[in-house]
């Protein structure tokens, strides 16, 4: 029995944590005393150890034994030990935050063709000193690449079924055992390892989890749904996901409470637990109702971090479109407006941005109108193609579900005791940037609403792109599409906002830091030095 992936720390409070692991075979798998044995699906073998008893405000070294022998920490590993920090009731939260990161080699090509790694940068900055040391790193979508996977992973591909010939998805992933080649490559790099062994992790998935363009509509879904890949990709997808990345972001009281990891834990045997894992990840697709992505955290004093699932949950009927459905948009509520505890600094993550630069937010809104019916059939048909080749997607091209959220920053702002900041975490658009907006129908001179944007951390986008990107930002191109979005029926939103910083290309990781009533930001982008990855800061902006 050897560790074959891990250790991740997952879910930390002031007195527990949870570690997840991969294995090579069954076993008891035991850290700082507290034990666990494997469960298996698909023959593949986890953990997730639940340890408690920590103190408050402590630095916490662990090891993983395995069957009674040390498998980790690796002996040469150059990273030092793994650490759980505790919080405390009233200390400040440090939280980074990213998404988008390819597989590639750390040589002269993989540097030319997708940079320095900014985890591994971080990891580096981070094995020297504890300063500015994250409480918390929240990946934000399109940490695996199913349709685009890495040289590695396409050679395993080809040599064990000369990918799929004739098929479109013949170079893509097609199952879970396929997926699980993907984490391995993703997350077996040594730094990599070591920093997800020492910080906790929250993730979110987003389309390149599964296939690009995942729900961007009813046209893409009915296609798709009629693909002879599709049950065994869709299923490959949640299950992996569930196992891989959502169950770590469960508190043990979630996790006490999910059916799905208590049948892993009591089924008998690996065909059974295979069956009811593969059957719980078809519903969630067929049935988005039927399980729940988002999750949400607290941190430090009156820091809730709320993750919402924008790309499952989605509803697309044209004309009723929704990023997220009643069910979900109930959720979010729930643990926001309606929060039984007081929150002074809202973190409200989705891996799409909710607000993107006002020229491109006025194309969205245009093109969601026309495909809706504004301009007629032949107006629908230009739509959709628009949409599916530009991907507009965002928050911005599901109106129903913006005006959703400006209502939900409106109660909030308005209410008896006002969050010091709501500041929206996301990623997926391969760039970077800092926009400051303000609610016109509320009042809210106590609540800083900033969108915080930061993608990639290994996956830059090609030049014309870029260009594309800033062009979307002048003036001139904003007016002119704002009243494109006006000549298609698209009334103004009760907000405004404008790009403060930004917008940047390059590879990197962003930083909130909270504190009492105050809230700073850093952004920090990748760079090769003459011997590894650094991070170098690009912006500290303190609200």
């Amino acid at each position: 029995m050897q560790l074959k992936l891990g250790p991740l720390l997952r879910y930390v409070d002031q007195t527990r944590a949870t570690v997840w692991v991969e294995t090579t075979a069954p076993g008891e798998v035991e850290i700082l005393g507290h034990r666990a044995s494997t469960w298996s699906v698909h023959g593949h073998h986890y953990a997730l150890v639940l340890i408690e008893g920590l103190q408050p405000g402590t630095s916490t070294p662990y090891e993983v034994h395995l069957g009674g022998e040390r498998a980790w920490p690796l002996a040469e590993s150059p990273y030092g030990p793994s650490v759980i920090r505790t919080p405390t009731a009233d200390g400040g939260t440090r939280l980074t935050f990213g998404s988008c990161r390819r597989s590639a080699p750390f040589d002269e090509q993989g540097f030319a063709d997708f940079g320095p790694d900014a985890l591994v940068a971080l990891a580096e900055r981070m094995a020297g000193t504890d300063h500015e040391r994250p409480d918390a790193i929240l990946l934000l979508g399109d940490q695996v690449y199913a349709d685009d996977p890495s040289d590695a992973v396409l050679e395993k591909l080809r040599a064990a079924h000369g990918g799929r010939p004739g098929s479109e998805v013949q170079d893509e992933i097609g199952n879970f055992e396929e997926y699980t080649w993907l984490y391995d490559d993703a997350w077996i790099h040594p730094a990599v390892r070591w920093l997800f062994s020492t910080v906790p992790l929250c993730m979110l998935l987003d389309d390149h989890d599964l296939r690009d363009d995942w729900n961007t509509s009813l046209t893409w879904r009915r296609w798709v749904t009629q693909q002879p890949w599709w049950h065994d990709r869709v299923v490959g997808a949640y299950a992996s996901y569930w196992v891989y990345q959502h169950l770590g972001n469960l508190s043990p009281e979630q996790l006490a409470e999910d059916s799905t990891y208590q049948a892993m834990r009591t089924l008998d045997d690996d065909v059974e637990r295979t069956a009811y894992l593969d059957a719980f990840a078809w519903e969630a697709d067929e049935d988005p109702a039927s399980t729940r992505w988002s999750f949400y955290r607290d941190f430090g004093q009156g820091v809730r971090l709320v993750a919402v699932d924008s790309r499952c949950s989605r509803h697309l009927q044209p004309g009723e479109r929704a990023m997220v459905d009643v069910h979900e948009w109930e959720w979010v509520r729930r643990h926001t407006v309606e929060a039984t505890t007081p929150i002074n600094h809202l973190l409200l993550a989705s891996t799409l941005p909710f607000l993107l630069t006002p020229g491109l937010h006025h194309l969205e809104g245009w093109d969601e109108a026309i495909s809706s019916g504004a301009w007629g059939a032949r107006g629908a048909r230009l739509g959709e193609r628009i949409r599916q080749g530009m991907d507009l997607e965002h928050w911005a091209s599901f109106r129903k579900s913006f005006d959703d959220v400006t209502d939900l920053l409106g109660e909030l702002v308005a209410s008896e005791q006002p969050p010091a900041s709501i500041l929206m975490l996301s990623g997926d658009v391969h760039c970077s940037y800092v926009t400051e907006a303000r609610l016109t129908a509320v009042e809210h001179p106590g609540t800083a609403i900033r969108q915080l944007t930061m993608s990639p951390f290994r996956n830059p986008i090609p030049k014309h792109v870029r260009v594309a990107n800033k062009l979307l930002d002048t003036g001139w191109m904003t007016a002119l599409l704002h009243k494109l979005a006006r000549s298609a029926g698209v009334r103004d939103v009760a907000a405004t906002w404008r790009t403060a910083y930004g917008p940047w290309f390059d590879n990197g990781v962003m930083s909130v830091t909270l504190d009492g009533d105050s809230w700073s930001v850093d952004v920090d982008h990748a760079a090769l030095g003459r011997d590894r990855q650094l991070l170098r800061r690009t912006l500290s902006y303190t609200g």
